[in-house]
């Protein structure tokens, strides 16, 4: 278990991290979000030993020191990608997996090297220099090497960044099912809702320099603490309860997802559409309600401004007060 105790971090006067204690169970797959600057990496970069803090942190028992106690940073079991690959560009591909790798051992060597470059889809540019290499076929590559001497824990900081949109899902799934095969734990470091919700066991939010909500993405999603918490996971409305409930002159607010608001057009709420997005397998409409904007999703088109009539759940409504 990776046990985090009253962790503290700063660059300057004003803390990234403050008080930081938590507990992280072996093979679990944690996602840590938050917005840009809240201390995701931070968080990563004291866990693998690149900062110094006063609190502790274990691994099985195990204190982690930082670089105050250690000359070369990092621990032999932990595998840390940066946002910086800091690939040996000179090198091929197959040659940057295995950099790590023992010699003495040639066959099984380049037999985990080939099992590595199938686990990221880069077999067929093995033979390829990395100089030669796109932004997002570098970053894949550097995944291989992380996993090369297999590490205990693996840190992860925005690790799809670079790579296409229609590689990733693949590939996020090929990687995680790996991570789940060999219990390793991964703690990984994004922005995108799809790392945080599809493949973690667990989740957690930064904000104001400690952890802000922590659960399962299900838990976090369907029953979001607050607009900041749902906004993570992508467009959210934060509307005043008089706006979306009979008999209401509450002026409190509630947290709602595009999807969970229908049209009804029987409703007394009614909204002016302003624009109209194309999202493939459905419409995102973005109106106005009584002076609020507000976005939800329906199956065809609508033209600028139409009115139409706005319904929720009641039961939703209760649920989601802020």
């Amino acid at each position: 278990m990776l046990k985090l105790s009253k962790v503290s971090f700063s660059y300057d006067r004003e803390p990234v991290l403050q008080n930081i204690s938590l507990k992280i169970s072996e093979g679990q797959n944690i996602s840590v979000i938050g917005e840009s600057g809240c201390g995701k990496s931070t968080l990563l970069k004291l866990i693998y030993g690149l900062l110094h803090t006063d609190g502790k942190i274990t691994w099985k028992d195990r204190e982690l020191k930082g670089p105050n106690f250690n000359l070369v940073p990092g621990e032999p079991f932990i595998k840390y990608l940066a946002q910086d690959f800091d690939l040996m560009l000179p090198l091929t591909a197959a040659e940057n997996v295995g950099k790590f790798l023992s010699n003495f051992f040639p066959i099984k060597k380049k037999r985990r090297i080939k099992e590595l470059l199938e686990v990221v889809e880069m077999e067929d540019v093995a033979n390829k220099k990395a100089k030669f290499l796109s932004g997002g076929q570098q970053q894949r590559i550097a995944l291989a090497r992380a996993l090369a001497d297999e590490p205990e824990i693996l840190l992860l900081d925005e690790p799809f960044s670079h790579i296409d949109h229609f590689r990733k899902n693949n590939l996020r799934r090929r990687l995680f099912s790996y991570l789940k095969e060999k219990n390793i734990t991964c703690i990984i470091a994004t922005h995108d809702s799809t790392d945080a919700m599809s493949f973690a066991d667990r989740t957690l939010v930064i904000k104001n320099a400690g952890i802000y909500a922590d659960g399962s993405p299900e838990q976090l999603y369907n029953n979001p603490p607050n607009q900041y918490v749902a906004s993570l996971f992508g467009d959210v409305n934060h509307l005043m309860h008089k706006n979306i409930s009979a008999d209401s002159e509450s002026r409190k607010r509630v947290v709602l997802y595009p999807h969970e608001i229908g049209v009804n057009r029987n409703s007394k709420f009614k909204a002016s559409v302003k624009n109209c997005y194309f999202k493939g397998e459905s419409y995102l409409i973005e109106a106005n309600l009584n002076g609020e904007r507000i976005l939800l999703e329906h199956p065809e088109s609508l033209k600028l401004g139409t009115k139409i009539g706005i319904s929720v759940s009641e039961k939703l409504i209760q649920k989601r007060f802020t």
